[in-house]
């Protein structure tokens, strides 16, 4: 099965679930831009709960569209230091955050100029860790434009279905939260994270869909 989709940033549970699922991903690269979407932003649990966090982006003059592969990212914030200080605070105390702090740190230690090239590397890097048969998945950029999955995983409206409790760092005081960034399934879960994304039920995918994209 082919996907297409636009590169999230640390994409959540169930666009990972989805992804991992397909034998050739394809990143489009030529949607517009979209404010308020997870293109530049995702949801982990903190001691406070949910938190978001969200990378400036440099914009178009007013009126003017701009397209993912062109997007910029602000580089007068220090963003990189204060997202990885939130990921730490909130996961070091996790059972396998030791185990993937190494994957994930060097990338927040880099200086990337474009959203695109950041998520991508980020998605990359999180299919590996999270699937064993990463190597045999094809990644390409593309032109095809996929808006019903956008509208579905990219949305900050879309509401998602439960997922199955798992044990998160904070649930004592917060309970479960739902559908956090890929990277909470991670560091909670480790190796059994890929069964677990793999067992999902998704509510907005099946194999006729895919193969139409």
């Amino acid at each position: 099965m082919a996907a297409v989709v636009t590169p999230a940033y640390m994409p959540s549970i169930y666009y990972m679930s989805w992804l991992i699922r397909q034998d050739k991903i394809l990143l489009d690269k030529g949607r517009n831009y979209q404010k308020q979407s997870y293109r530049n932003r995702t949801e982990i649990y903190g001691a406070n709960g949910r938190l978001i966090l969200s990378i400036p982006i440099s914009h178009f003059k007013e009126g003017t569209k701009q397209k993912d592969a062109e997007t910029e990212i602000f580089q007068q914030e220090h963003w990189q230091k204060q997202h990885w200080k939130s990921i730490l605070s909130a996961y070091r105390s996790s059972p396998y955050f030791e185990f993937y702090e190494n994957e994930l740190q060097p990338i927040f230690e880099q200086n990337h100029t474009h959203l695109m090239g950041l998520n991508i590397v980020l998605i990359k890097t999180l299919i590996a860790l999270l699937d064993p048969d990463s190597s045999k998945k094809v990644i390409e950029l593309s032109d095809k434009e996929s808006p019903s999955m956008d509208s579905f995983l990219l949305s900050k409206k879309t509401v998602f279905p439960a997922l199955p409790p798992y044990k998160q760092v904070f649930d004592d005081k917060h309970g479960f939260i739902n559908n956090l960034s890929c990277i909470d399934l991670l560091f909670n879960l480790g190796p059994e994270s890929h069964d677990y994304l793999m067992t999902l039920e998704l509510p907005f995918s099946s194999p006729a869909r895919d193969n139409q994209l």
